[in-house]
């Protein structure tokens, strides 16, 4: 009989253990998170990044998890081992689903596993853009306060949250926190949505999405990126658009039109805060990366402790249940 708290001691019929191959785990896990419940339920390699040799990295597996790697038909067929591949982030779109579909391969992601840490990047950019803080900053450590005739001075105009309309394009979890966050400010929010399901709060207006933007002074998007949604935010819209109104993206780069917004930020025509970018990295020549007035960070509204945390708690749950053949937050 086994003692308490020992582990189990495979014997000779027992199968061995299903490989999972992560291929791209340093984002997730950069050494401050452990894998040791994931190494428990099956035979674990951890790569921190796999941008090739793919086929040669998982074969033999019968489950991936992955990030940002795609996961091709092609990749799909040189495995024919593999019957599960899980996705350590929320969006779907790095795997081919037909594929999977089609060859009855399990895939799964991660939902909610940090609405409250987005929604903390939203207001970051919101909070930089009308405080400038940033600004301030520097120019206090280059000696401006010192050599002040006042007791105070600014360099820019401030602007007060409370009053102000918040417009959210999308509804979900992130939304949602964004929306509560924005009215203890005291702030007006409103909102545009695809999936009009969802009932509001009380205290939240809906309005076609071409009156929201021409009405907030503050516009944060919340919507997945889609055929439907790519290029939302383009130079038309970008038009009506009210003076001076802050743009805030911390969804998918490609809703918006960047070389659009990038003209639109150049001419002074309003400002911008993003967390995310058409590609990721991004190339030199992203007109972003050099226009006037725009915040950006690299993609990390996800990304504090505890979120990530969080995230792979679920990702391992999805494991788990996956060998038990009880499989939770199935895509396809």
């Amino acid at each position: 009989m086994e003692k308490a708290n020992e582990p189990a001691v495979l014997d000779s019929t027992m199968q061995p253990r299903a490989k999972l191959v992560v291929l791209d785990g340093f984002s997730l896990n950069p050494g401050d998170l452990s894998w040791d419940r994931l190494k428990a339920l099956c035979d674990l390699t951890v790569y921190d990044r796999s941008m090739d040799q793919l086929a040669q990295r998982c074969h033999g597996a019968k489950m991936i998890l992955t990030n940002k790697t795609p996961i091709t038909a092609e990749l799909m067929a040189s495995l024919p081992e593999l019957n599960y591949i899980g996705i350590l982030a929320t969006g779907t779109n790095v795997v081919d689903l037909e594929a999977a579909k089609a060859r009855g391969i399990v895939v799964t992601n991660v939902p909610a596993y940090g609405p409250d840490a987005v929604a903390q990047m939203v207001f970051a950019h919101i909070l930089h853009h009308s405080q400038q803080l940033a600004l301030h900053d520097a120019a206090v450590k280059a000696g401006e306060w010192s050599q002040s005739e006042d007791f105070c001075f600014s360099l820019t105009q401030l602007v007060s949250l409370k009053g102000k309309r918040l417009g959210l394009v999308g509804f979900g979890d992130i939304a949602t926190k964004v929306a509560k966050i924005a009215l203890a400010f005291e702030m007006k929010v409103s909102v545009s949505r695809l999936n009009k399901h969802k009932p509001l709060p009380p205290e939240v207006e809906h309005l076609s999405l071409d009156s929201l933007l021409s009405t907030s002074d503050i516009i944060s998007l919340h919507c997945p990126l889609t055929q439907e949604t790519h290029q939302l935010i383009n130079q038309a819209r970008l038009k009506l658009i009210k003076p001076n109104a802050l743009l805030i993206n911390t969804a998918r780069g490609g809703l918006i039109d960047e070389q659009a917004l990038a003209l639109a930020l150049n001419q002074g025509r309003l400002f911008a805060g993003v967390d995310v970018l058409s590609a990721e990295p991004p190339k030199q020549d992203n007109p972003l990366l050099s226009a006037r007035n725009i915040s950006i960070t690299p993609h990390i509204g996800w990304a504090t402790y505890e979120a990530r945390q969080q995230l792979l708690n679920i990702a391992i749950d999805n494991v788990a249940s996956f060998l038990r053949s009880d499989i939770r937050n199935r895509v396809i």
